[in-house]
């Protein structure tokens, strides 16, 4: 039995070097319970006591120095007993590369009570989980402040798409502002410096106008502009780091142009403490890098931006208000303003604001942004609508049944955004690798200068400091930091477009190294409901006829094949006679008078118990057989007159989903309680590779563990309803259905309509992730293993090559572009399947990459 603990946290001194813990643990029902507690807090490293008081549910823990939180709470949940924690998510400021996350995660995760801390560079998101009743947002944001980020707490429920959507273009027009005005600067530095180079005469207009120290002068002007005005972006975040001790990316640009830009002052205001031959200004390098990183941050926000549209798609789809009745009339209120329990009208062409109950009136409502069905689904009393559906003909009532965070679209936005700001397993080596790159580049970058200085051609100074800023420059960690988490925010983007929900981001790679996909077959395979597959009628009768009488019969039973053949008989629009007698034979059939005929129907034996042969039908039946049919028959004043076969009727999207699962390479399997006759008849049909039969419910976990002898990884399929431990169990789970089934917990992803299709759209769709992903990382590191050497002069012993800083500068910016650029290509995946035909994409209603 799981018992819910809810952990309270205060930290306060105990001694001089101790420090105490309080822990609130409920679940607690005796002294034996206590002392399991205790036994376990005492056993954690550094705990010098520990009392656990049963009435008051506490643990009061002393440590012998600084608390640890997470050891405490691994012994409690070791003991039997769990400690809750909440999830507090909040929007970060100012982080422009993999060292900006890695320090922020750091300081979080020091925070007394915080369990684990997940920043994601790309979303510019920490999600912290914090023992319950510890640490607040206010500690949270104040530790990230320290760290010189800023931090806001990001609300829950429904995301606040147009404060968003203007904090984004507030920080592009701000980036932009810059840009223009680094420019303006710019250009007149570079043209005076490139123009004395490359026009003939123009460097002797310009000696004879203004001479080597006016050109300085104006030079100077111009980039201390550029430098403290543009420029002081770096300087307010990189020299802060620097003085902290933990560099960041803006530190290298704030070390790199200050050396160009501090040489060049000294060169143009005290020249004589240079050596001779030394004095060179490189105001136009300083001017230009700032500027060119400027172009690189202002289109990288824009391409970042751009990852994230799904989201911004989903979130238009929730009307800004909603017209409810109050006091007898209906007003237009504010969406948050509404209430459970509320009556909301909707008039034709409107959007569903909430989730609820039709009351009053009826329409159609296109629900493809759910289901991915293109047809309108009739609506009327008592039936179920879902927010942010589409009212196409008619006008209803509804009752709020849930609102805000609650609704159906609010839950889909709340994935998507989990998964998007997801770690996968992958980032593991990128995360070892930034901790360490950018003071690892600092030392390169002080080798390359020393080098060059004691071994340089003359002149060694000005050699060593180009060469030592080019390295400054060139090294890039935003690009490692932004190839997996703008890979995912795109793929998981795509994948809700497509109708696929990923629950867990990491499913994103774990679908990917699936190797057997093992699917339910009730629900998944097939409709979930007994339908008449076969009635086939003997000689010199007529079919509708006789369908109309045994469906009149079976009306009288409650049996499942009995309501699926009245229902066949209604859909061919059949009137059933009245039935004048019936008797039930239990394990046989039944018989009755129908229209003043003996009607019989029922399995073989009965038939045989009659006096009827049915070998006239042996070849029929023998086919049902095949199929895994279980037929009847049904006589008529004594003669022979059909068989008829009810089965649970294969979809039929799933004998193409199927085949694509195997052109993936993938090995299936289904899963099911049928005898074994009949699933390895459907499996023939299907061409399934594994049968395992007559599996309970409960059995399921059993049979995914033999699915995975030999190291296979297992996906299993399911419809959400019976099958959450088989899903919890398996490697990834994959819960199918439609609309209200998203909040399956058990499932690492969420099919949203009942397609089986999406489920190798899925798998091709992770394939796809997980390639681009490799890209961006293979790009990130191969682009600093080659052109770090380069800036620091590697090829010119054997070639005389260099690498000017200015070319280094446009060589960062264009690292971090190619990585969001070559994400971006995954918005227009095209998946293997069509998962339904003529279908808007599910989730974002026709929004497609």
């Amino acid at each position: 039995m799981t018992e819910t603990a809810v952990a309270e946290q205060t930290t306060r001194p105990a001694g001089p070097a101790a420090s105490h813990l309080s822990l609130r643990i409920e679940g607690m029902t005796c002294a034996s319970c206590v002392g399991r507690v205790e036994k376990s807090l005492k056993a954690v490293p550094g705990v010098s006591a520990a009392a656990v008081n049963l009435a008051t549910e506490r643990a009061e823990v002393t440590f012998a120095g600084a608390p640890d939180a997470s050891l405490l709470v691994a012994a409690v949940e070791k003991a039997g007993y769990e400690v809750a924690s909440d999830t507090i998510e909040l929007a970060i400021e100012g982080m422009t590369c993999a060292s900006c996350v890695s320090r922020v995660e750091k300081a979080l995760k020091a925070v007394p009570g915080v369990r684990a801390a997940s920043v994601n560079l790309a979303t510019g998101r920490a999600q912290v989980e914090v023992l319950r009743g510890s640490a607040g947002p206010g500690e949270l944001v104040a530790a990230v402040e320290r760290t010189g980020y800023g931090a806001r707490l990001r609300e829950a429920g429904v995301p606040q798409a147009d404060r968003e959507a203007a904090a984004r273009a507030a920080e592009q027009r701000a980036l932009g502002r810059s840009l223009v005005i680094a420019t303006i600067f710019t250009l007149p530095i570079f043209v005076l410096e490139m123009g004395s180079h490359l026009v003939p005469g123009m460097h002797e207009v310009l000696m004879d106008g203004l001479g080597d120290q006016g050109l300085y002068l104006l030079s100077f002007m111009l980039a201390t502009v550029v430098q403290f005005g543009p420029g002081l972006r770096f300087y307010q975040k990189g020299v802060p780091s620097l003085l902290r001790g933990a560099p960041d990316m803006n530190s290298l640009v704030v070390l790199g142009t200050s050396a160009a830009y501090g040489y060049s002052l000294v060169a143009t205001f005290a020249p004589q403490v240079l050596p001779e031959g030394t004095v060179n200004v490189y105001y136009e390098a300083a001017a230009v890098i700032v500027t060119l990183i400027l172009l690189g941050r202002y289109l990288e926000a824009k391409s970042r931006g751009r990852t994230s549209e799904a989201i911004r798609h989903l979130m238009t789809l929730q009307p800004k208000t909603a017209r409810v009745e109050r006091d007898g009339r209906a007003i237009e209120v504010p969406l948050e303003e509404v209430r459970v329990g509320d009556l909301v009208l909707v008039r034709p062409g409107e959007r569903v604001p909430v989730d609820g109950d039709v009351v009053e009136g009826s329409s159609f409502v296109d629900e493809s942004m759910i289901t991915g069905e293109p047809v309108p689904v009739q609506k009327g009393e008592g039936t179920a609508v879902v927010g942010g559906t589409v009212n196409k003909t008619g006008s209803f009532t509804l009752r709020a049944t849930k609102v805000g965070a609650d609704t159906v679209l609010a839950q889909i936005i709340r994935m998507v955004e989990a998964a998007q700001g997801a770690k996968l397993p992958i980032q593991a080596l990128v995360d070892r690798v930034t901790a360490w790159f950018v003071p690892a580049v600092m030392a390169v970058a002080a080798a390359t200068f020393v080098v060059w200085l004691v071994f340089g051609p003359d002149p060694a100074l000005t050699f060593a400091l180009v060469n030592a800023v080019a390295v400054l420059i060139i090294a890039c960690p935003c690009a490692m930091g932004l190839a997996t988490p703008t890979s995912i925010m795109v793929g998981t983007g795509r994948a809700a477009e497509m109708g696929v929900l990923f629950r867990q981001g990491d499913a994103l790679q774990s679908l990917r190294d699936v190797g057997v996909v093992a699917l339910d077959k009730t629900g998944t395979l097939t409709r979930g409901r007994p339908e008449l597959t076969d009635f086939v009628a003997a000689g010199g009768f007529d079919r509708s006829e006789i369908l109309a009488l045994v469906a009149a019969v079976e009306a009288r039973s409650e049996h499942p094949i009995a309501e699926a053949i009245v229902a066949a008989a209604r859909a061919e629009g059949l009137t059933l006679a009245a039935v004048e007698r019936f008797e039930g034979v239990p394990g046989h059939g039944a018989e009755a008078r129908v229209a003043g005929r003996d009607i019989a129907v029922g399995a073989d034996r009965f038939m045989a118990t009659l006096g009827l042969d049915v070998a006239p039908f042996a070849a029929v039946a023998q086919r049902l057989a095949d199929e895994g049919k279980t037929p009847l028959y049904a006589a008529v004043d004594g003669r022979l007159a059909a068989v008829v076969a009810v089965a649970d009727a294969i979809k039929p999207s799933t004998p193409e989903a199927i085949a694509s699962l195997h052109a993936l390479g993938l090995k299936v399997a289904m899963i099911t309680g049928d005898n074994r006759r009949t699933a390895e008849a459907i499996a023939r049909r299907l061409g399934i590779d594994e049968v395992m039969a007559e599996v309970l419910p409960e059995g399921k976990v059993a049979a995914l563990k033999r699915l995975r002898a030999g190291g296979r990884r297992v996906a299993f399929v399911g419809d959400g309803i019976n099958d959450a431990p088989a899903l919890a169990e398996a490697d990834v789970g994959i819960a199918i259905g439609t609309g209200t089934d998203i909040a399956i917990e058990s499932a690492d992803v969420v099919l949203m309509s009942g397609d089986l299709r999406n489920v190798p759209n899925a798998i091709a769709l992770s394939q796809s992730v997980i390639r681009n992903i490799r890209e961006n990382l293979f790009w990130a590191f191969v682009y600093n293993v080659v052109l770090i050497p380069l800036a620091a002069g590697a090829l010119y012993p054997a070639w005389g090559l260099l690498l000017s800083p200015i070319v280094a500068a446009g060589a960062m910016a264009f690292s971090s572009i190619f990585v969001v650029g070559n994400a971006l290509r995954l918005r227009r995946f095209r998946p293997p399947m069509r998962a339904e035909a003529g279908a808007r994409p599910a989730a974002v209603a026709g929004q497609a990459a």
